[in-house]
C-alpha cells in the first residue's frame, strides 16, 4: 500500500522523535519526484552567541534534508544511506523566521548520491548552498 504524500510527511516527521531533528525543530514538508523540502525555525535555539544562524545548525538541517531524500527515493529493503560529506557555503546571515531546506539529486547512482541542497529564507533568498554526498551499501541477508 502506497502512502500519500501527507502520510509520508507525517511517517518521516514520526522517525525523527528524539533526535537531533527534534531539537532543531526541523519538520519535513513536501517532497516531489526529485526534491525534499524542510524547514526549521531560526531562534536562540539555533542562534550563534551575537543573535545570527549558527552554520553548524544550518548544515544540520541540509544533510537531515539530504538524508531524507536518499531514504525516500532508494529501496530501503536492499541499502542503508549513510552521509560520508556534506560542504556549505553561507552566503546571508537570518536571525528569526524560518530557513528552508531543498534536496534534489545532482547524482543519483547505485552506491553514491549527490545532493544539491539550498537553504533559503522566507523571501526565497539564497542563505547557503550545500552539497551532501551519501553512500547506499548493501544490508546483510
Amino acid at each position: 500500500m502506497e502512502l500519500s504524500k501527507e502520510e509520508l510527511m507525517l511517517e518521516a516527521n514520526k522517525i525523527c522523535k528524539n533526535t537531533l531533528m527534534e531539537t532543531l525543530n526541523i519538520e519535513f514538508i513536501d517532497y516531489g519526484d526529485d526534491f525534499v523540502l524542510a524547514k526549521m525555525p531560526v531562534n536562540s535555539r539555533v542562534h550563534q552567541p551575537d543573535g545570527v544562524l549558527h552554520g553548524g545548525a544550518t548544515v544540520a538541517l541540509a544533510e537531515s534534508t539530504g538524508s531524507m531524500a536518499a531514504h525516500l527515493f532508494l529501496n530501503l529493503d536492499e541499502v542503508f544511506v549513510r552521509g560520508i560529506e556534506i560542504s556549505a557555503n553561507h552566503v546571508k546571515s537570518a536571525r528569526d523566521g524560518y530557513v528552508y531546506a531543498k534536496a534534489t539529486f545532482a547524482h543519483k547512482g547505485r552506491t553514491t548520491q549527490i545532493f544539491d541542497i539550498r537553504i533559503t529564507n522566507e523571501d526565497d533568498a539564497l542563505i547557503s548552498l550545500c552539497k551532501l554526498t551519501t553512500i547506499a551499501l548493501p544490508k546483510s541477508k
